[in-house]
């Protein structure tokens, strides 16, 4: 197996090879960095350009478009508080309030090298664990997948701040979007209230860009003016040094938080349908169930960038494992691969590795590849990067609103999704006012879809409600779900006593 592999990475090294990885790569940064254009619509655009290339140099390229865009989505995540792509939200929620602190450059390399060894440590997976998760995954069926997102849903109660029911009051309005459209059965209309465009449901990407983007950019609005908020912005502008041996310590510190922290990205990745947008939301929130100071979560805290970024990495290498074992797409992106290797006459699937032992080495060679890759690129453009936070507000408020604009319409060529952005960004907006915290509301929307087809795939299956608890792997599950719901419960409540101790003093 290492024979292969060391001859797969030695003749990745090839200029025929090298060149679409490369180019693939830095297509993924800029397209992940973009408010709006998506990895999905990304490696669209990519995918026309491999038809006249072997196998490998067009997969090569693609798995590159993969790997540089789950990277490319922290850098307006951590500048501009407005996640590139939707895996890259919970990097948000500490990245940007470092950045706001004055260390632009130390959140955005915290968030860089997470991702490089978080891949790293995909890989070790992807290549020397692919059989045992395979046959894992192979053992869910409707009621594990349901039990699995009702655990990653209980996530709710670590995400909400201030007020418990304020959180929960916002996952449930998540949960709401979703039902929105027809129903997945009888194709019945729900809560469209009469207009046509909202039958076909609402578009997840509008809604993050709306609830993100407009929020921070009108929050960002109430505090520009005066000589105090320029000179400070200035004072953050020069904040550009950083010392890579410090902010790589920092990471691999804590070895086992690391491992585990990607572990979880490949396992979540393995599973079809969820998403590096779990991930890195279930990673962050183990970071902080795991942490002796959970209220510092959301402020600016190093692990939260760590473990949303390394989650978020490890997560494609787990996506890989799934087209490459079962021929099944575990996400959008590894559906247009899988169309890809369909195009070339190449059946994906639990033959794939026995039969095409060298395309399967060369794309693992492609994936450990592209993430020194990926971080020589961002290192060469870091400095034009963190500039940034330097640029006017007047001037980059605006950009920043009609590129989200043009993402949105771009998405399917519809007034619609710009209609959706512009409501949910009021609705963004209203909530951070009235102190509705985002992160519930979103990852409502982010399961929402899933827990119901899978619930009513389950019923329809057997009508046997006791079977979400009888069948071992889901019963442990929803159990694990409880028991996360408690803790998180309990260790807010705990910091509540602790902050009020405090004020007594």
């Amino acid at each position: 197996m290492f024979e292969l592999l060391l001859d797969a990475l030695q003749g990745m090294f090839a200029p025929k090879y090298l060149v679409p990885l490369a180019a693939g790569t830095l297509a993924g940064i800029v397209g992940g960095a973009l408010p709006g254009v998506t990895i999905t619509m990304t490696i669209i655009v990519v995918l026309p350009f491999t038809f006249g290339l072997d196998p490998l140099q067009g997969l090569a390229a693609m798995v590159g478009v993969y790997v540089g865009g789950s990277a490319g989505g922290l850098v307006t995540a951590i500048l501009l508080g407005i996640p590139g792509t939707p895996s890259a939200i919970a990097t948000t929620f500490d990245g940007h309030a470092l950045a706001r602190k004055g260390e632009p450059g130390r959140a955005l390399w915290l968030g860089i090298w997470a991702s490089f060894l978080g891949g790293l440590l995909g890989a070790v997976f992807l290549v020397g664990a692919t059989g045992p998760l395979a046959r894992f995954a192979l053992q869910f069926g409707p009621w594990e997948f349901f039990s699995l997102f009702v655990l990653a849903l209980s996530m709710v109660a670590g995400l909400v701040e201030a007020s418990i029911l304020k959180g929960l009051v916002a996952g449930m309005l998540g949960l709401v979007v979703t039902v929105i459209g027809n129903d997945p059965v009888m194709g019945q209309e729900r809560l469209t209230f009469g207009i046509a465009f909202l039958r076909g449901g609402i578009d997840f990407l509008p809604v993050l860009i709306g609830v993100f983007a407009f929020s921070q950019v009108m929050q960002e609005v109430e505090r520009m003016g005066g000589p105090a908020q320029a000179a400070a912005r200035a004072q953050r502008a020069l904040a550009l040094a950083v010392s890579h041996a410090k902010v790589i310590w920092e990471i691999v510190s804590r070895p086992v938080r690391l491992v585990w922290f990607s572990f979880i990205g490949v396992l979540i990745g393995v599973l079809p349908a969820i998403g590096g947008s779990a991930a890195s939301m279930f990673a962050w929130d183990q970071a902080k169930r795991l942490s002796r100071h959970p209220e510092r979560f959301g402020t600016g805290t190093p692990e939260g960038i760590v473990a949303s970024e390394s989650a978020n990495s490890a997560n494609v290498g787990g996506s890989l494992v799934t087209i490459m074992a079962f021929g099944i797409p575990g996400d959008a992106v590894t559906a247009v691969m899988l169309g890809a290797l369909t195009i070339h006459g190449i059946q994906s699937g639990p033959l794939f590795i026995a039969q095409n032992a060298a395309l399967a080495y060369g794309i693992f060679a492609a994936y450990i590849l592209a993430h020194p890759l990926m971080v020589a690129m961002l290192a060469l453009g870091a400095r034009a990067m963190l500039r940034v936070v330097s640029v006017p507000r007047a001037v980059l408020f605006p950009a920043v609103l009609v590129l989200c604009t043009v993402g949105a319409y771009a998405l399917n060529n519809t007034m619609a999704n710009v209609y959706v952005l512009l409501v949910f960004g009021v609705a963004g907006y209203a909530m951070v006012k009235a102190g509705f915290p985002l992160a519930p509301f979103i990852l409502g929307v982010i399961l929402g879809d899933q827990i119901e087809i899978n619930l009513v795939r389950a019923i329809m299956t057997d009508a046997n409600p006791w079977l979400f608890v009888t069948r071992p792997i889901s019963g442990l599950l929803l159990a694990a779900a409880l028991a996360s719901f408690a803790a998180a419960l309990w260790q807010h409540r705990r910091v509540q006593a602790r902050a009020a101790r405090a004020a007594d003093f």
